[in-house]
């Protein structure tokens, strides 16, 4: 590998003028930065990284912290990462992604190399244990997702306690009176991911609002998983005329279920998925949704970062609020008299094995804490 020594006796001159022409620092004579910059042409010399870092103090270049664990569905998570490329690339910025689930020891490996000026971590969970480790580092942070305990670090996500709420309102306006919800895999829950407990407690917060009979389950994203979870609403509330499905994953495999079972959408049930448009577009029926913003969220958090390099703004939490899109997938209950050997989903009566997804925070569904701006209103919007 060639050195910067290498460099310097090619040109003649001493190692630190080579450096000095390759910071800019100093200023060099025309014709030594001539020969300097013709030796590194022809040697085909490379700066290392992290002596370009510390002599620039910066890099140009943002760490993407995106841990790839088997529960995570990875084409919405790549949605966001390429927002966050996008984004980045509109300021002149690279994107380092970090895919392994390192926790905090990555983190601090990242920024002692001198190699990201920045961070953006997602997968962010309620007590996460990378928090107080963001706040010590040199470098600013932006969370994508929003913890119980900020401690001053810069957060972006969608509502998601708005998001479960304004999925059960839109249904209860239907006039439905008993919603199941098929939540995300159990590990997202036993983990403690903070966007699953804002959801639930925005879902629960309203079926208490509007006087709804409810039950929630986590879900596996198989097929098997998501006919268990069925199974189990259909055993819990067999009367159950609508679903919110907030596991992108095992959407088709619901769909499939219903459909197997001779249950209609929306005549017989209605089904609200949260999911990001194109997912909803590529399933056999059109469904209503609220969207996940990923272009949205990604390009606010490398703005946010922007911000905090230039020092034109502290820490700051900003909350986007959920957009439903109506389209073909909800409707009205009808009334019906049931096969009494099937359920009102149309499953086999008879449920799983106990349990489902936990109740959700104590203070589920109370005002955003201080600092957080809340970016727009619910909306509700149709499609043809």
């Amino acid at each position: 590998m060639v050195s910067i020594a290498d460099v310097a006796r090619a040109a003649g001159v001493s190692p630190s003028t080579v450096s000095y022409v390759l910071s800019g620092r100093r200023s060099i004579s025309a014709a030594t930065r001539a020969r300097v910059e013709a030796s590194i042409a022809e040697l085909g010399y490379r700066p290392h990284a992290g002596a370009r870092a510390l002599a620039r103090r910066h890099t140009n270049v943002l760490a993407l912290v995106a841990p790839l664990r088997a529960d995570i569905n990875v084409p919405v998570i790549m949605k966001f990462v390429t927002s966050v490329v996008t984004a980045a690339r509109s300021y002149d910025h690279d994107v380092l992604l970090l895919t392994k689930d390192e926790g905090t020891a990555g983190l601090e490996r990242v920024a002692g190399s001198a190699m990201v000026d920045a961070l953006i971590v997602m997968d962010v969970e309620a007590d996460d244990v990378r928090v107080p480790v963001l706040s010590r580092l040199r470098q600013p942070a932006v969370l994508i997702g929003l913890p119980h305990r900020p401690a001053g670090i810069s957060c972006v996500d969608l509502d998601w306690a708005a998001t479960g709420y304004a999925a059960v309102q839109h249904l209860a306006e239907h006039g439905h009176r008993s919603v199941a919800l098929v939540g995300p895999p159990p590990v997202v829950y036993q983990r403690g991911t903070g966007y699953a407990e804002r959801f639930l407690s925005g879902f629960t917060d309203a079926v208490a609002h509007f006087g709804l009979a409810s039950v929630a389950h986590a879900c596996e994203p198989t097929f098997d998983g998501a006919a268990e979870c069925l199974r189990r609403v259909d055993a819990e509330l067999p009367d159950a005329t609508a679903l919110v499905v907030h596991n992108e994953a095992a959407l088709g495999s619901v769909l499939g279920i219903l459909h197997a079972a001779g249950r209609r959408v929306p005549d017989d049930v209605s089904v609200l998925a949260i999911c990001p448009d194109d997912v909803a577009l590529g399933l056999p029926v059109r469904l209503t949704t609220v969207d996940i913003p990923a272009d949205e969220v990604g390009a606010l958090a490398v703005e946010m970062l922007m911000n905090l390099l230039d020092g034109r703004h502290g820490a700051q939490t900003r909350l986007l609020a959920p957009v439903l899109t109506e389209r073909d997938s909800c409707g009205p209950p009808r009334p019906r008299h049931p096969d009494p050997c099937r359920s009102q989903l149309g499953m086999p009566l008879g449920g799983g094995p106990e349990g489902g997804v936990p109740s959700g925070p104590p203070d589920g569904g109370a005002p955003p804490p201080a600092g957080v701006v809340v970016v727009s209103t619910p909306t509700t919007r149709e499609t043809p």
